[in-house]
């Protein structure tokens, strides 16, 4: 047997071995794999649950990825993975390309609009901002600001924020030629943080000092976006945040998604940013 030989038969037989104690011989403990795939805006908080989860149970191993809700819906209703994360209800098409999925709400969560923090603007409306997102207003100073141009970022097509957006905000309307598009809630703030100009809008856990989160003026009132004013009802850019499963979930499923509902899980959902469904 030459040497080339070898070294394949040596990799198969480690690959063997690593398998075999995996699935529980040679006394090894047998790992029991979660997949979850889908929402940016789902995922910070879905990591962490992760982590925790595995800290309680060595035998698991969660595998966690994004790639926007559109993706993770697609992923679970073809199988490819365990548990998608979106946060948009499931499209009519979904539903019809898949009848048997099941959406459970394992959160909610406030859209942020968000500028650079040299930006003086502090507050608008939500027909303000659908002005902005459809090119009728170009310059800041059209907004009580500084002579600046607007530069539009938003999210691309698999995103279910842009989804929630185009529909509450946009009132299903056109987005402006020209606009940025980010595939994550993370590439907006960053982009946003490094652009004087710029104006973009994120899930709350993204916000932090590197953003100017804007106010909502509703009526006379301008209303922050906090957990507090979404839960009273008063911030107007809300929605949930979805763990979608084939049918009712069972096993693993349903062991990570009861810890993600309770209170140590909702306490994770509102230390990462978001609102917890029963208040923490």
């Amino acid at each position: 047997m030459n040497r080339k030989n070898v070294t394949i038969l040596a990799a198969v037989v480690v690959a063997v071995l690593i398998s075999a104690y995996a699935g529980g011989f040679f006394g090894g403990e047998e790992i029991h794999i979660l997949s979850v795939r889908g929402s940016t805006t789902v995922l910070p908080v879905a990591q962490i649950a992760a982590e925790k989860f595995m800290d309680l149970h060595s035998n698991v191993d969660i595998h966690m990825s994004g790639g926007g809700s559109s993706v993770g819906i697609q992923s679970v209703g073809e199988g490819t993975v365990d548990i998608g994360m979106a946060s948009r209800e499931l499209k009519d098409s979904e539903k019809t390309a898949y009848p048997d999925l099941n959406p459970i709400v394992i959160a909610k969560d406030g859209i942020a609009l968000i500028i650079h923090p040299s930006n003086p603007v502090n507050s608008l409306t939500i027909e303000e901002i659908k002005w902005i997102y459809d090119g009728t207003y170009t310059n800041w100073s059209q907004l009580g600001g500084t002579d600046t141009k607007i530069v539009v970022i938003g999210r691309d097509s698999a995103s279910g924020t842009r989804e929630f957006f185009w529909k509450y905000v946009m009132k299903k309307g056109d987005s402006v030629n020209g606009m940025l598009e980010k595939n994550s809630n993370g590439a907006v703030k960053q982009t946003v943080s490094q652009t004087p100009g710029a104006v973009g809008y994120v899930g709350f856990g993204y916000i932090d000092e590197a953003v100017k989160a804007l106010k909502i003026r509703v009526g006379t009132q301008e209303v922050e976006p906090t957990v507090v004013n979404v839960q009273g009802g008063l911030y107007p850019i809300s929605r949930n945040l979805y763990f979608v499963v084939h049918y009712e979930p069972e096993g693993l499923e349903k062991d990570f998604i009861d810890f993600l509902l309770s209170d140590e899980g909702q306490r994770i959902v509102e230390e990462e940013g978001f609102i917890p469904l029963s208040g923490g």
